[in-house]
């Protein structure tokens, strides 16, 4: 019997026969095991000053004026049917992880979620409270971070949220902020006026640049593009005196209760060691369309993507100046309308229709070596710069020691009608369609997608951590990180062997679906690594012959038969690593090398790097057969 006098919480399922439980160490519901939400918001508006311990409607207990802890996280919270017209750059913002998201109402006061506030109840640092302890590198990376944001949220006229101290948080390497305060369009000045006693504490070896740059934010001789082509520069050359060692590993899995796979991730179980792409990239698609749907959509969209991703690298790699985030952001773009359009192709071809149409998530992430010049006539190309792209509902984590973070948004119903200020997202969770996509690769022309293209620096150990559904549903990434990454970052078990945990964990706790992870350790640690800055070798042509009938094809389709296209099934993952078997070839190849001379062939730009170096991309297109030759655009 629980006292009226005991904090308690109640339990999400609404099976649960005895919901209420006290607060306390447990995570688990005393009565039926379900994982416990501690679900902290921020309560911002004019009210009465309340004190901590207060219980608000019932369900909010206070543990600051501000600060409240919804007690029974599995009840909608109270929405007006008209939404206010202050919460729409909320809404229209939520793509971005960094800001806060409208949970509900308490009579006239705003509650927020994804706000910067821990686990255990407490406010992450401000970052004026937090700079002086940060090293060069991070002092840098929150400046530009500010930057980034100063566009998207002037659109709004929410960007004064970013010239108020206590308002940016900072959480490890991310700056978040609390809310969002809407005003007349702030000046650069006047954020430069707000940079002004933090940058007079930066650390020596970023000050003076740091300096020069606040000084013309002031005096009003400098623009946007300009403060951020001047911090990214710095950014990348502070960063390239870190060191970098990347472990990366996958696997991938039927299900428990699944018995096709329809998955397909990169790199998986006897992957080929010498990859020149490892492990600087990883990749995770779920495809959609059943047997010789989403299984051929997932791995025409891994092995293309890893095709062009292999020629942007090494085009990057020759490059004598850096190449720019926006740039470096249009042409991963621009590859993935590339791969949409060539799975759209198949499904004309096939005359697919409606739900007879393939196709597949994505999400990927990218390690770009880019050469920079670190003192005067010292260059590295350890720029420790990441790029994580995504469509669809498969997801991207970061963790550490510390915390667990959500770097992506589902492109699913309930998110589209949040971004379109349509409702919220507790709300918009209540639809039978609510976890429905909205987009993935070959659902529509190239034209028509949204995608999202971040770009992150590594400066701190971690776990990058991507996955499909069968492993995020019913948040079990948030629920068991502690346990399964953390042996990782402390060297306890290898990156392999973490990746089989996980599958293992999705096929007890999920199982009704097929599983993929993908996952890198990234070490920064300067105690106990060296500087890693392997150079990309050109791409070599192999050839690769059959024993298995093929059918009649086209000459460019037996052209590309001549590139190193491998298509492998994905092992089967049993409760021990050992116990994997091994990939088998599939007869799906055939048809990805069929459709990958729509790759070479498109207009829509495929070796989108092609725009760094003409000259390189014709040289790379000489290296091709013959027939892939013809196919090439002509070099002007």
């Amino acid at each position: 019997m629980i006292s009226s006098q005991e904090r308690i919480i109640y339990c999400t399922n609404p099976g649960c026969t005895n919901p209420i439980n006290p607060m306390g160490n447990s995570r688990l519901c005393a009565s039926c095991q379900t994982p416990l939400i501690h679900r902290y918001i921020w309560a911002t508006g004019e009210h009465q000053v309340i004190r901590p311990g207060e219980l608000i409607k019932d369900r909010y207990e206070v543990i600051t004026s501000q600060i409240w802890l919804d007690i029974q996280p599995g009840q909608l919270p109270d929405i007006p049917e008209e939404l206010p017209k202050a919460i729409i750059p909320y809404l229209r913002l939520s793509s971005d992880r960094s800001l806060p998201q409208v949970y509900g109402f308490a009579d006239d006061i705003l509650l927020l979620e994804n706000v910067p506030i821990d686990e255990t109840g407490n406010l992450y640092p401000a970052i004026a409270d937090a700079w002086e302890q940060a090293t060069p590198v991070r002092q840098v990376y929150w400046l530009w971070q500010i930057i980034q944001l100063w566009q998207p949220l002037s659109e709004f006229k929410v960007a004064l949220s970013l010239l108020f101290p206590d308002n940016l948080r900072v959480q490890g390497w991310c700056v978040r902020l609390l809310e969002l305060y809407e005003s007349e369009q702030p000046s650069l000045q006047q954020l430069g006026e707000c940079w002004k006693p933090i940058v007079a504490v930066a650390k020596p070896a970023v000050a003076q640049p740091l300096q020069k740059i606040v000084d013309s934010m002031c005096a009003g001789e400098i623009e946007l593009s300009a403060i951020a082509t001047q911090l990214n520069q710095l950014l990348l050359s502070s960063a390239a005196q870190l060191p970098l060692n990347l472990k990366v590993a996958g696997a991938t899995d039927s299900g428990s209760q699944l018995k096709q796979n329809e998955d397909t991730c990169y790199p998986i179980a006897f992957g080929d060691s010498d990859d020149p792409l490892l492990p600087r990239l990883s990749i995770v698609c779920d495809g959609i369309g059943g047997h010789e749907g989403g299984e051929v959509a997932s791995q025409l969209a891994v092995q293309s993507l890893k095709l062009q991703i292999r020629a942007l690298l090494a085009e990057v790699a020759q490059q004598t100046e850096l190449v720019s985030p926006e740039l470096l952001q249009q042409q991963l773009e621009a590859s993935l309308r590339v791969v949409n359009n060539v799975i759209c192709a198949c499904n004309d071809d096939q005359k697919r229709q409606g739900r007879e149409r393939m196709a597949t998530t994505v999400v990927m992430a990218v390690q770009v070596p880019q050469q920079v010049e670190i003192t005067p006539g010292s260059y590295s190309q350890n720029t420790h710069e990441l790029y994580l792209a995504s469509v669809g509902d498969s997801r991207a984590y970061w963790i550490t020691p510390n915390y667990c973070q959500l770097l992506t948004v589902d492109d699913d119903v309930a998110s589209r009608e949040v971004r379109y200020a349509r409702s919220l997202y507790r709300k918009a969770l209540q639809r039978p369609d609510a976890y429905s996509l909205t987009q993935a690769l070959g659902t529509k022309d190239g034209e028509f997608l949204r995608f999202v293209i971040q770009r992150f620096i590594l400066e701190e150990d971690g776990i990058l951590l991507l996955c499909s559904d069968g492993l995020s549903d019913n948040n079990l990434v948030e629920n068991h990180w502690q346990e399964y990454a953390l042996p990782v970052l402390k060297g306890e078990i290898s990156p392999e062997d973490a990746a089989y945990n996980w599958i293992n964990l999705a096929n007890q706790k999920n199982g009704h679906d097929n599983i993929s992870v993908v996952l890198t350790h990234c070490r920064v640690s300067p105690e106990y690594l060296v500087a890693v800055t392997p150079s990309l070798p050109p791409a070599n042509v192999i050839e690769e012959t059959s024993s298995e009938p093929q059918p009649e094809l086209t000459d460019s389709s037996q052209a590309l038969l001549d590139l190193d296209i491998p298509s492998a099934e994905a092992p089967a993952v049993s409760a021990t690593p050992t116990e994997v078997t091994k990939p088998r070839r599939g007869k799906v190849w055939v048809l990805l090398s069929g459709m990958l001379a729509l790759l070479v062939g498109s207009t829509m730009g495929l070796f989108a790097w092609s725009q760094l170096n003409p000259q390189g991309f014709q040289q790379t297109c000489r290296q091709l057969p013959q027939k892939v030759q013809q196919l090439c655009p002509p070099g002007k």
